[in-house]
């Protein structure tokens, strides 16, 4: 697991090792389309790659790439919840 704050060092970090999951926590105004950026940068640059956002409702409703969005304000409890059944999900 690696843990960044932008999405340029994201994508490097993606460069050099293979992720069985990519979690971009959405947060903030404006940040919708710098995520779903990085959603689709990542997607090109590894076929099949799996990207979960973390975000409020209303952010979920304006976003189309990810293969999951787990709806909820900061919540560590959801937030784990919701990576564990997206993976159990994948698993299937």
């Amino acid at each position: 697991m690696d843990s960044t704050l932008g999405p340029e060092e994201a994508l490097e970090l993606a460069r050099r090792r293979v992720y069985d999951l990519a979690v971009i926590d959405v947060e903030g105004d404006g940040r919708i389309p710098v995520a779903e950026h990085l959603c689709q940068q990542l997607k090109e640059q590894r076929p099949g790659q799996d990207v979960l956002f973390i975000c409020n409702y209303r952010v979920s409703h304006e976003s189309e790439c990810p293969d999951e969005v787990i709806r909820a304000e900061f919540n560590p409890k959801a937030m784990v919840e919701g990576i564990e059944s997206f993976l159990r999900k994948r698993t299937e």
